[in-house]
C-alpha cells in the first residue's frame, strides 16, 4: 500500500541516514560514555504490591514462571539483593571514580529506600523517572497508565525536590509516548533503541499543556545489548569476560568512528545482576580501560539532551 497524508506510515526507517549531523561533544570527544543505574528493586510485580503474581523477568532464574496469586520467596531475594548490596557496591564505584550516573529510578522502589534516594542526590547523580511500577504495560488501560505517570511524577518531586528532567519506562505500551507528550515537562525520554544519537520526534500532545505542546519533542536512546540485562536472558552474557569484551568491543568502534562521526553509548545496569561480585568486576575493568582515552567524554543523559538542545535545535 502507497502511504498518503492520511494513512502516513507512523515508524521512521530513515534516520539521518548517509549524513548524521556533525557533533562536537565537550572537549571534542569522539564518544559520549553515559551509565545508567536501572533502581527497580521493590516495585517489581509481587502480590504484596497488589499484583496478581510474582516477578518473572531479569533475575538469577532464567525463564522464571510467574506465580499466580502466590509469593515467589527466592525472586524477592534476589531482587532485594539490589536495594540492600547491589547499589551501595555500584555507589562506591561511581563516586569514588567520580563518574556521573544517571538513575532510571521506579518511583515505588524509591519510595522504600530513602537512604539510597539521598545518596544519589549528594553524588550530583541525575535520577530520571523509571516509571512508577517495574511492570509490562503493554496491556494496561491508558487511564490507569496516565494515573501512574502522574503518580511518578508527584513522588519523584517529593523525594528530589524538583520534577525529573528524563524519563524511561521500558516496558512500555503503544500510549506511553503520548502521556509522556501529554504531561508536557520534560526534556527528553529514553524509550528507543533506532539510533546512536538523539533525535527529534515530532509527535502532537492532546490539548495545550501550559503552553508547552506541540514543540519536537527529543528522544535520547538507550541500550538493551551494551546491557547486563543479557546476563539473564537467553544466549545472553554467561561470564564477566563476555560483558567486558562487547562493551569493549562496542567502545572501540563508536571510538574509532568518532574520527569522522562521534556518537554516544548507553551501557545498562542493574543493582541486582551487575551488583554480584562476579559481574562486578567486568564493569570495573570496562571502566579502567575507557578511563585511559582522554577524548571520552562520560556524562548523564541529561547533559546529552542539554547539549543536544543547544547545538542541535529541531
Amino acid at each position: 500500500m502507497i502511504e498518503t497524508s492520511e494513512n502516513a506510515y507512523p515508524r521512521d526507517m530513515l534516520g539521518y541516514g548517509s549524513k548524521p549531523p556533525t557533533v562536537t561533544w565537550p572537549n571534542k570527544a569522539k564518544v559520549a560514555v553515559q551509565f545508567v543505574i536501572n533502581y527497580e528493586e521493590g516495585a517489581e510485580n509481587c502480590i504484596l504490591h497488589g499484583d496478581n503474581a510474582s516477578e518473572a523477568f531479569l533475575s538469577e532464574i532464567v525463564g522464571a514462571t510467574a506465580f499466580e496469586n502466590q509469593r515467589h520467596m527466592n525472586m524477592e531475594s534476589f531482587y532485594e539483593f539490589g536495594s540492600r548490596a547491589g547499589f551501595w557496591r555500584l555507589h562506591r564505584l561511581f563516586t569514588e571514580r567520580n563518574l556521573p550516573v544517571t538513575v532510571f529510578g521506579v518511583a515505588m522502589a524509591m519510595q522504600r529506600n530513602p537512604e539510597a534516594v539521598e545518596a544519589m542526590l549528594k553524588a550530583n547523580w541525575e535520577i530520571a523517572s523509571h516509571g512508577y511500577r517495574w511492570i509490562d504495560y503493554q496491556n494496561v488501560p491508558i487511564e490507569t497508565e496516565r494515573e501512574h505517570l502522574k503518580k511518578a511524577i508527584a513522588i519523584h518531586e517529593s523525594m528530589t525536590g524538583e520534577k525529573p528532567k528524563g524519563f524511561y519506562l521500558g516496558r512500555m505500551s503503544q500510549n506511553t509516548r503520548q502521556l509522556v507528550l501529554d504531561e508536557g515537562s520534560f526534556m527528553y525520554d529514553a524509550d528507543s533503541y533506532a539510533d546512536d544519537l538523539p533525535y527529534y520526534f515530532n509527535g502532537k500532545a492532546t490539548g495545550n499543556v501550559d503552553g508547552k505542546a506541540n514543540k519536537p519533542h527529543l528522544i535520547v536512546p538507550y541500550s538493551l545489548d551494551a546491557n547486563d540485562m543479557r546476563f539473564a536472558s537467553p544466549q545472553g552474557f554467561n561470564s564477566g569476560a563476555q560483558f567486558f569484551e562487547y562493551l569493549k568491543d562496542a567502545f572501540d568502534t563508536l571510538y574509532e568512528e568518532g574520527n569522522v562521526a562521534p556518537k554516544m553509548m548507553s551501557i545498562g545496569l542493574h543493582c541486582r545482576i551487575i551488583g554480584r561480585p562476579g559481574r562486578f568486576a567486568s564493569l570495573l575493568k570496562f571502566i579502567d580501560y575507557i578511563s585511559q582515552f582522554d577524548d571520552v567524554w562520560v556524562c548523564r543523559r541529561q547533559d546529552i539532551a542539554q547539549h543536544w538542545l543547544e547545538n542541535h535545535p529541531a
